[in-house]
């Protein structure tokens, strides 16, 4: 029998305990890409290092008030904890807890924004609606100005998700897994269209929003920030080269302004989903964030980093590496000659630093102790680099000599072994917290 309280039986901090424990899996969270000040008759504003975060075991980066509105569920997706078959407590909150909440939060310098998810409360249409009304009475009720990111429910009336796009700063749709049969086979409940339409949806409303601000200064404007997906990583059979084609797609198809990775965790037991004798797979959602920054900020594309031939990235090194040991045609590289993207595609050389060099070298020639100070990463760079000709020592351009040398410089990896957590950070950790119920306590 399933574990349910009524509503009316909960107190608020009961509720925020249930539903920021639900919402842990969903890592589409980062509150970066808008920067607007309040008009000074509200609230909070929004800046580019958004919502506050914090760090869990994992290296989850986890935003402070991130809850789903309902942890309620029609569907009954084989990976989630929150499915209808499951025996767990449940929860809802009403318009006016959330707003509550983020307000009381907000003032006591806990949060910056609000990070709001559902499960599929009767349909997503009442879902959507709730959510709606939600984000209004925060806007307009409670004149917060603050960072608000908030989940489209796939299957919803388009009225409904573009009215509640003039109240967000980013919108997200999750793809859940990447590919139609992983769909089927795990979430029968979910279809590809039903996702990729409220994408298109928010795709073109953010296109024709620019515009109307072009021309009209004062338009309101639609999802400012842009929107984000999340992709369960290991749940099912995709390599990694899939799953690099599918997120090159999104980006250049929808203009998505991040796609998440998140390792899969078994919480249920279920016989389509993997058995995970090691542990989720986090080293594995490592390579695939390195691979997806060489997308989105260093010119690389996914048939570049991996083929049909070479489905998976190497664990043993960073996907950058990896590409410049099967392409040392390409290298060493002169620092004071050649082009911005080449200096992109030399391991050690970030977007900072190559924005540097091409900066520096107008005035004079550099040397590697230059490179060191522009923060250049000189022991990993300096088998692909020369300065004035020269390389840093007498180095050999050798796929095995270079690679056992990258190999003895220590990459900063997520902790694999035993003794991890999975919780996100919860506002119930901390010592103080009976002191943050005090505080609030009248709310319940």
């Amino acid at each position: 029998m399933e574990c349910r309280i009524s509503d009316k039986q909960m107190s608020i901090m009961d509720k925020l305990g249930i539903l920021t424990d639900a919402a842990k899996y969903d890592v589409a969270c980062t509150s970066s890409g808008t920067d607007r000040n309040g008009d000074g008759t509200g609230m909070g504003n929004a800046i580019k290092a958004g919502i506050c975060h914090s760090f869990s075991g994992d290296g989850r980066c986890i935003s402070l008030l991130k809850i789903l509105f309902t942890n309620e569920c029609i569907y009954d997706c084989k990976y989630c904890i929150n499915r209808c078959s499951n025996d767990v407590p449940r929860a809802s909150f009403t318009p006016e807890e959330v707003c509550r909440l983020t307000i009381e939060f907000y003032r006591r310098n806990y949060i910056e924004g609000l990070f709001l998810s559902s499960g599929i409360l009767y349909s997503p249409d009442y879902t959507m609606e709730l959510l709606y009304r939600t984000l209004f009475k925060l806007r307009r009720e409670y004149n917060f100005q603050g960072y608000i990111h908030v989940k489209a429910i796939p299957g919803a009336n388009p009225d409904l998700v573009r009215l509640t796009g003039f109240l967000a700063d980013r919108m997200s749709v999750n793809l859940e897994l990447p590919t139609a049969e992983g769909l089927k086979k795990l979430a029968p409940n979910k279809h590809r269209k039903n996702i990729l339409t409220p994408m298109r949806l928010i795709q073109n409303g953010i296109t024709e929003s620019k515009n109307e601000v072009a021309v009209y200064r004062h338009a309101p404007a639609f999802v400012p920030a842009g929107q984000s997906t999340q992709m369960i990583i290991g749940a099912t059979g995709e390599s990694d080269f899939q799953l690099m084609m599918v997120a090159q797609n999104l980006y250049d198809k929808f203009s998505l302004k991040r796609v998440f990775y998140s390792a899969f965790v078994q919480v249920n037991e279920d016989k389509d989903l993997p058995a995970l004798p090691g542990g989720p797979p986090l080293l594995r959602e490592h390579r695939l964030y390195q691979a997806d920054w060489l997308l989105r900020f260093y010119g690389f594309h996914a048939e570049e980093l991996l083929d049909e031939n070479r489905p998976n990235f190497n664990v043993l090194l960073d996907p950058k590496e990896d590409w410049a040991l099967r392409h040392l045609e390409c290298f060493p590289v002169e620092v004071n000659r050649a082009d911005y993207q080449t200096l992109l595609r030399v391991p050690g050389i970030g977007v900072k630093s190559a924005q540097r060099i091409v900066k520096a070298r107008r005035s004079a020639n550099l040397r590697f102790e230059d490179l060191k100070k522009i923060g250049v990463v000189l022991k990993r760079a300096l088998y692909f680099i020369t300065c004035q000709g020269r390389m840093m020592y007498n180095t050999r351009i050798e796929e095995d000599y270079i690679t056992r040398n990258l190999l003895s410089v220590k990459e900063k990896l997520p902790a694999e072994a035993g003794g991890m957590s999975y919780r996100q950070l919860s506002l119930f950790d901390d010592v103080r917290f009976a002191a943050r119920q005090q505080g609030i306590s009248q709310l319940g």
